[in-house]
């Protein structure tokens, strides 16, 4: 091992958390939990804000035991990092709810159907998280500059996110210029409406009746739209995550975590992500402190003079931003909430 490695390996919890039994036991919690929901969504139907709320509160309160039980077996080292980990992935997280949102619109998917859409996308999410984590735990066993490199992708993207935000720029999805869209469409035909829960159907052919074809539904094209998304979304999260932890364990734990409650939460904030105007400043300020702590960590393990940023002050910052912002946005847009009810009054 280079001296560089060692000095990083040294400061850096690396795979002393995740035991093969706590490796196994999470995954195993986690593919119960997915086989459940998409039990529990087999049969479509609108989510009430009650239903949200509880599975919100169930899938809030699941991290916070298991970050308790970190602490109770492991110290107080790993569970910090665990909650900082968390903290970091559930706020990008409620930004990755925007696109969903916007997606689900361009869709028009019907309301009974958008959790089963929202499922498969954090399926498809923690299998390409899975792959990632994995890169990045081969990428900073072996690569001095590792560190360096995800502290710069994670400053790439905060400057792009203040850019997007201060020049006005509103997300939007044009569906018909979707790389995923535009190639299942090529190869494979798509029905006009949806059909419940499949995403391919067995179909007369229009141009030849007597003819059966395999026909893609649209539900299937909104998956495709949603895991491709996904995939950008882990090019981000993925090294955030290792700037607040080394292990690998601790950095599928906080995105496998984070992303299951992700069904519920979007019912329970679909109404308030229009109001949250200033995430975007949050997220790139978050996103440039974690990669000025990468940055840093490489250079201490080049230079020792150089500081690094403790966990404990990760998690404050990340608290401090997160709550700034919200507060903000909630009164920045206080008249505008005033102006919809006034509206809406008879």
């Amino acid at each position: 091992m280079s001296p560089t490695l060692s000095v990083l390996a040294s400061s850096t919890t690396i795979d002393t958390v995740g035991t093969p039994w706590l490796w196994g036991a999470t995954i195993a919690v986690v593919l119960a939990l997915l086989v459940f929901d998409f039990a529990l969504t087999r049969r479509p139907h609108e989510v009430s804000m009650r239903e949200a709320l509880g599975w919100t509160v169930f899938y809030i309160a699941l991290p916070i035991a298991f970050g308790f039980l970190l602490w109770f077996h492991n110290g107080g080292t790993p569970a910090m990092e665990f909650f900082t980990g968390y903290l970091l992935e559930k706020s990008l997280s409620v930004d990755n709810l925007f696109i969903f949102m916007l997606l689900l619109s361009a869709f028009a998917v019907p309301k009974a159907l958008a959790q089963r859409v929202l499922l498969y996308g954090i399926a498809g999410a923690l299998v390409l998280r899975g792959i990632f984590i994995a890169l990045g735990a081969a990428a900073l066993a072996t690569l001095d500059w590792a560190f360096l490199l995800f502290g710069l992708i994670l400053l790439v993207t905060a400057v792009k996110l203040l850019s997007d935000a201060l020049s006005g720029h509103e997300q939007d999805v044009d569906v018909s210029n979707m790389k995923s869209v535009r190639l299942l469409r090529r190869f494979w035909p798509v029905t006009d409406d949806y059909r419940g829960t499949k995403m391919v159907v067995t179909e007369p052919d229009p141009d030849r009746p007597n003819v059966l074809r395999r026909a893609l539904t649209p539900l299937a094209l909104v998956v495709a739209a949603v895991m491709a998304t996904d995939l950008v979304f882990a090019v981000d999260s993925v090294p955030a995550v290792y700037g607040v932890t080394g292990d690998p364990f601790l950095v599928f734990a906080t995105n496998a975590f984070a992303l299951l409650g992700l069904r519920a939460l979007y019912f329970v904030l679909h109404a308030a992500l229009s109001r949250l105007v200033h995430l975007a400043y949050g997220l790139a300020a978050i996103l440039a402190f974690i990669g000025v702590k990468l940055v840093l960590h490489w250079a201490h393990g080049i230079w020792s003079g150089v500081p690094q940023i403790p966990t404990a002050a990760s998690l404050l910052v990340i608290v401090v931003v997160l709550a700034t912002v919200t507060l903000s946005s909630l009164r920045a847009t206080r008249g505008q909430q005033a102006a919809v009810a006034d509206a809406e009054l008879p």
